[in-house]
């Protein structure tokens, strides 16, 4: 009992570290506030990832009663494999984020921005979120779930002064409480059915019979739905993560939205045995986000509004269906692989989303923009941050040997193993196959379209003459970032022998043998080995070639007269060209006309609008004749735009309706000093009454 005391105060040790650094930046200088955080919270991390460490490693879970208010009686603070292995992805990516901001912040040092609460809210964020995934207790878990909603509000809104900054916050803000309400929901039934507002209590009553567990289920999801980012919870995400700064939108994007996915993992737990329509509900919402996310994704001309919908793509993958329908069915092998390959998945997004967002960061920092229409040739200016995020990209589009093909190998060979238990779950099984090839595919056209067009080419727009140096800090958050992805995609039979552990949480596994698995994945490994050999061999042999034959051209050159070097060098630097010569930048593919026929097909899914402009005649007989410009009439112009259409028709008329429903008690509000004392007696005397139980 000694070592589970001891082990959960080295983890609020550890939450209080990350802490006290937010309350020490308030009194630092802004140049070293980022760091003081940064610190703190690696130590704290480290503090609150030891425990969670050895749960992982074997150890029963650490369980520790916090004495509280008679309002919330005693608080059980809990370190499951579940909750260890969460605290262990928040810890870690948190101190990525606060390591980046380090130098991604120096631009805003001495620019009347208000750090001190920025950091502050940035430690209570990280120290909410990882209360969230201990606490097993309704009411305590609800508080710390509200700080984590009001702390990553302020944080979002850090340039407030920008109107869409504005608009997106409170969008944001809303939307959460939207949330909570169902979750609120959800724990009032399960504690009046209880009698408790321990966790531990809820799964017998759930399971006696008084309750429709699919209704309390749903309520759950819609909760933990809002906050995940699953289609139609999802509208407040593509706002809320352009107007956050970098390292706050990897944060959200990043591990916030977990908290979510956890949450319905949590209530999985209060499930002896999930019903079949569960599974299949879960299944359907995962798809559709998945293909929606996608889709939207590829219309985008933000950088990090794309980025922000391909976090909804994500999380439908991670879904959780196949290990639900895999519970239902009793198929053991599916419910394993399934859970194992969604668990993953959640650190894998966590890992390569956050890279990108920070290299979309450094991006922004360069070229004061994310319209991706404006960029252009950057790999040459950054060629960091285009290494790192051709890196996130790979990884992102599960292609291997990077981390994303693990995870979602994993759930493939989920729903592999459900094929045969039965007819109506074969077939669904097969269209959510044929969903995530098809969303493997989109993913590779987007994120071949935001690399192209960004990193590659020339640029299309002026660039500041101010130069991002990104700086040690930034490098090393980004660096240790691909070093996990690379990692994890090389050696994923070690991987899953400890994904594994988690996911037996909700599987027994029984006598159900992991050797073929593991076997194959040792195999997978020793390919991916092979494959990088060649590759850097050819590269090598490329290099060297290249290299030979460059000195072979010089030796020739010197030994030819000044006139025939000068013919010469005619031929070597100018190709055929029909005859034009003037190169434009406008002759480079744009994102929209990369994406152009993709979205041609998709266009009645999309809200995809176009304005064009079209040259008139005497465009072209006004425009000087200078060399080439009479080909390119400046008077002419294209334009698309995406609104994303469940907001448009959906979310909107409801937020009308609310509005007109509220306008009719305006008159409450009448600006009657004496009338609003009134309000405040009569509801002290009402909340009198009910505590004496008049």
């Amino acid at each position: 009992m000694i070592v589970y005391q001891s082990m959960t105060l080295v983890y609020l040790c550890g939450i209080a570290a990350i802490i006290l650094g937010g309350v020490l930046a308030v009194f630092v200088p802004d140049t070293a506030k980022a760091k003081v955080v940064a610190l703190f919270t690696g130590i704290g991390s480290m503090l609150a990832v030891y425990p969670c460490i050895r749960v992982l490693a074997g150890a029963k879970p650490f369980f520790f009663i916090l004495c509280a208010s008679r309002t919330f009686g005693d608080v059980p603070l809990v370190i499951d494999r579940l909750s260890a292995f969460f605290v262990i992805v928040i810890s870690t990516v948190s101190f990525l984020g606060t390591l980046y901001a380090v130098g991604y912040i120096r631009p805003y040092c001495n620019q009347n921005k208000d750090l001190a609460s920025h950091f502050l809210f940035l430690s209570l964020l990280i120290a909410s979120m990882l209360l969230t995934v201990t606490f097993h207790h309704a009411l305590a878990f609800l508080t710390a779930w509200e700080i984590m909603s009001l702390s990553s509000f302020f944080l979002l809104t850090f340039e407030h002064e920008k109107s869409e900054v504005y608009d997106a916050g409170l969008n944001y803000l809303v939307s959460m409480h939207v949330g909570v309400v169902f979750l609120i929901i959800g724990f009032i039934l399960l504690s009046q059915s209880s009698g408790s507002f321990d966790f531990s209590s809820f799964k017998a009553a759930l399971n006696k019979g008084q309750l429709s567990v699919f209704t309390v289920f749903v309520i759950f999801f819609i909760g933990f739905g809002m906050k995940a980012g699953f289609v139609p919870l999802h509208t407040w995400l593509p706002r809320a993560h352009p107007a956050a700064p970098s390292h706050i939108s990897g944060i959200m994007s990043g591990i916030m939205i977990k908290t979510g996915i956890y949450g319905i993992f949590r209530v999985i737990t209060f499930i002896d045995s999930p019903l079949p329509e569960i599974g299949y509900f879960v299944l359907i919402i995962s798809l559709v986000s998945g293909l929606l996310g996608v889709a939207y994704a590829i219309a985008q001309h933000n950088l990090k509004k794309l980025l922000a919908y391909h976090s909804v793509e994500n999380i439908g993958i991670i879904g959780i269906g196949a290990g639900l329908l895999g519970l239902s069915y009793h198929n053991t092998p599916m419910a394993l692989l399934g859970f194992s390959g969604a668990i993953l998945h959640v650190l894998n997004h966590a890992v390569f989303k956050s890279l990108l967002f920070y290299a979309a960061g450094i991006v922004y920092h360069q070229t004061h923009t994310v319209d991706i229409e404006r960029l252009g040739g950057l790999g040459k200016h950054i060629p960091f941050a285009a290494a790192a995020f051709l890196t996130g990209a790979v990884a992102i589009s599960g292609l291997p040997p990077l981390n994303g093909f693990i995870s979602e190998f994993f759930i493939y060979m989920g729903m592999f193993k459900g094929l045969q238990s039965g007819m109506f779950l074969s077939v669904s099984l097969s269209l959510t196959i044929s969903g995530l090839a098809f969303i493997g595919a989109m993913a590779m056209l987007c994120f071949t379209k935001a690399f192209g067009v960004v990193f590659l080419g020339s640029p299309r727009s002026h660039y500041p003459n101010t130069v991002f140096n990104a700086g040690i800090s930034i490098k090393a958050a980004m660096t240790i970032q691909c070093l996990m992805i690379v990692g994890i995609g090389l050696f994923p039979a070690q991987v899953f022998s400890v994904i594994v552990r988690i996911a037996s949480q909700f599987v027994e596994i029984g006598n159900y043998s992991l050797g073929p698995t593991l076997q194959m994945l040792g195999n997978l490994s020793k390919g991916f080995f092979i494959f990088l050999t060649i590759t850097a061999l050819l590269w090598m042999l490329r290099v060297f070639m290249l290299r030979k034959a460059g000195v072979y051209a010089e030796d020739n050159l010197c030994k030819l007269s000044f006139l025939k070097k000068l013919s010469l060098s005619k031929y070597r630097y100018k190709t055929w060209d029909c005859g034009y010569q003037a190169g434009n930048v406008r002759m480079q593919y744009t994102a929209s006309s990369y994406a152009a026929p993709f979205i041609g097909i998709i266009k009645p899914v999309l809200d995809y609008k176009e304005q064009i402009v079209y040259p008139s005649a005497s465009a072209y007989r006004e425009t000087p004749k200078k060399a080439g410009t009479c080909l390119f009439p400046v008077s002419g112009s294209f334009e698309s735009r995406t609104q994303d259409r469940i907001e448009t028709c959906i979310i909107a008329p409801v937020i009308s309706l609310i509005i007109r429903f509220l306008n009719l008690f305006s008159w409450i509000q009448s600006g009657n000093i004496q009338q609003y004392i009134l309000y405040g007696l009569i509801f002290l005397t009402a909340v009198t009454l009910w505590i004496m139980g008049v």
